[in-house]
């Protein structure tokens, strides 16, 4: 008799061109963040199909759920993002995105694609394990305050409330047919920083009679990176970038007014709040001291995110059994940001990546591009690993 590990990957083969039709349906039509009514009914019809009981939660979110024997044992919950990107795609394939400037560029078609099949396998083997799966179909990853945030506060962890949960996301620099894990700090709080900075304008030759905004923004941009240098406790990473200056003065015309816009990075929450609040009495210092006005404000992103330890090492020692010691790769940190954090902050958890690379044949280009694939490959994988990682989790 074969083993459950064997019976999920034959599943997870199996299905894997339900798999890639179920991503070429949704990759030609992308929905953008809180928008994804077409994507929820998509879900909600494949899981109705397979006798999934589910429920809306978050607007446009879907939440499923698996009963094996004894449901009450244990839950564990595993994630997939829906939403799309404001790209235009630019590749030439059967699938292209149907819906202009609307692309699915960072993998969400995969994830959903792959949990649903991770549905499938699992509402065939529920005989085969104890406890509760819980499937998280969330809209919105991609834009503040995050759609994870959403669903945190309308209850998704609660009833039934998951010890632990799983969130798969795509790696263009993993190749295809490799998994990768990292434990602890994985990836960054992500801020939004804006800031004006009011003087008063008037002729580029006559100086005196101004505030030069112009130049009481250099020194704050300046200033600025001396705190990531000089404040930060330099075991813990930290990023602040500003990629847009807006003056909007001429060669001879000093402005009354500039706009930065830039984002600030961390993986320390403690430190977060820190680095914020001297950036706000540094720039405000400043511009007061020079004459002028700052005004410092913060679009507040998501938080850090933390794989916790335990988990994540018998995830990846699940991983090996299923794939191969080879094919089981260590992550580096990430200084991107991802609203599965919001998760990790609740409930122990583990956020791994889904190796979609294969060079051979030209897929290279990197998540959040107008030419962004991946080897389908990977979604034979995919649904078979998720099933056995939520499974194995339940036995342990």
């Amino acid at each position: 008799m074969a083993s459950l590990l064997e019976k999920i990957k034959a599943l997870s083969n199996s299905i894997a061109e339900e798999t890639v039709a179920n991503r070429h349906h949704l990759h030609m039509h992308p929905e953008l963040s809180f928008q994804e009514t077409a994507t929820q009914a998509y879900v909600e019809k494949q899981l109705n199909a397979w006798g999934i009981p589910n429920s809306r939660l978050a607007n446009t979110g879907v939440v499923g759920i698996i009963e094996g024997k004894n449901p009450s044992k244990k839950v564990v919950a595993l994630r997939a993002d829906m939403d799309a990107l404001p790209i235009m795609e630019t590749n030439d394939v059967p699938y292209k995105s149907t819906n202009p400037g609307v692309m699915h560029a960072c993998g969400h078609d995969v994830h959903t694609s792959s949990l649903l099949g991770t549905a499938h396998i699992l509402q065939q083997v529920k005989d085969d394990f104890e406890g509760t799966i819980k499937l998280i179909f969330q809209p919105a990853e991609e834009k503040a305050p995050g759609g994870a945030s959403i669903m945190i506060k309308e209850g998704v962890l609660e009833n039934p409330k998951p010890i632990s949960i799983f969130g798969q996301h795509v790696a263009t620099n993993v190749p295809v047919g490799k998994i990768g894990f990292r434990e602890g700090m994985y990836m960054a709080s992500t801020d939004e920083l804006y800031i004006k900075v009011i003087g008063k304008g008037g002729h580029g030759a006559m100086p005196d009679a101004c505030i030069d905004p112009i130049v009481i923004a250099s020194h704050i941009i300046v200033a600025m990176q001396q705190i990531i240098s000089r404040n930060k406790n330099p075991k813990f990473p930290s990023v602040l970038t500003f990629g847009k200056i807006e003056g909007l003065g001429a060669t001879n015309v000093i402005p009354d007014e500039v706009n930065i816009a830039g984002t600030f990075r961390a993986m320390d929450e403690t430190w977060r709040a820190e680095g914020l609040a001297k950036m706000k009495k540094l720039a405000e210092g400043i511009a007061e001291a020079m004459g002028g006005e700052a005004i410092f404000e913060v679009l507040k992103g998501y938080p850090f995110l933390q794989n916790d330890p335990d988990l994540t090492r018998k995830a990846k020692a699940a991983a090996i059994a299923y794939m191969g010691e080879d094919n089981v790769v260590d992550l580096d940190l990430w200084m991107a940001g991802e609203d599965f954090a919001f998760y990790t902050h609740h409930v122990d958890a583990c956020f791994y990546r889904l190796g979609i690379r294969n060079e051979a044949k030209g897929i290279t280009n990197g998540v959040h591009t107008p030419n962004f694939d991946i080897d389908e490959d990977a979604l034979a994988i995919g649904p078979g690993l998720m099933a056995w990682l939520a499974v194995n989790e339940l036995k342990m």
